[in-house]
């Protein structure tokens, strides 16, 4: 059993051996009790152990690192139930782990999962070569999916933009025919005008002639 292949898993105690993945989740092994089962990667969330860091006052640092430093010190593993022996085994073990953002709960589940590895004898140590990982299909789809969608959505603004361009000659073609009637309106004016000055002229003309004929 390699250490590459332990993983924790969300919602299930203890660690588990990967034994082959699935397109939707993965068949493991129970550490403990050595059940063999089905996990859903729509329910759960798995994590190798060699991917898990742990916070410290400089860089981040791999688990590997702190339970190589427990297993290099001759101090007995405090009980899992006693918060305060926990955190001052740590302090003793690896002095330079963050305490203010590495939790009790983190420090009890080390506590454990290095008890686990002791038991079935398992070589704590990073592999040159990555482990099998879980297939998470529905979880890595989704950011792709919304990418092509991001994607596609410049492409329909861009399309919509186009519209009000092409509806803009109909616009200006009703401004034409705007300007025609203002423009009739306006030569009926002058006419209208020239018939009235023309009016007012023959008025003149044949009041001169009744003049000559009365003279």
């Amino acid at each position: 059993m390699e250490y590459n292949r332990i993983m924790a898993i969300t919602g299930l105690p203890g660690l588990f051996e990967l034994l082959s993945s699935k397109a939707d989740g993965a068949i493991v092994r129970s550490l403990e009790d050595k059940s063999t089962k089905f996990v859903s990667s729509r329910v759960h969330n798995f994590s190798h152990l060699e991917s898990i860091e742990v916070y410290t006052v400089r860089e981040n640092v791999n688990l590997v690192d702190v339970f190589t430093a427990m297993q290099s010190n001759s101090s007995a593993l405090p009980s899992e139930k006693d918060a305060n022996a926990i955190k001052a085994y740590f302090q003793k073990v690896y002095p330079d782990m963050d305490f203010e953002r590495v939790y009790s709960s983190d420090m009890k589940k080390m506590i454990k999962w290095f008890s686990v590895l002791k038991e079935n004898n398992i070589e704590i140590k990073l592999s040159e070569a990555p482990a099998e990982e879980v297939e998470e299909v529905d979880e890595v789809a989704a950011p792709a999916k919304e990418a092509k969608k991001a994607k596609a959505e410049p492409a329909e603004a861009e399309a919509t933009e186009e519209k009000p361009k092409k509806a803009a000659k109909p616009k200006k073609a009703e401004g034409e025919a705007e300007e025609k009637p203002a423009k009739k309106a306006a030569a009926k004016k002058t006419a209208a005008k020239d018939d009235a000055e023309g009016g007012e002229e023959k008025p003149k003309k044949a009041a001169r002639k009744k003049k000559t004929e009365e003279e």
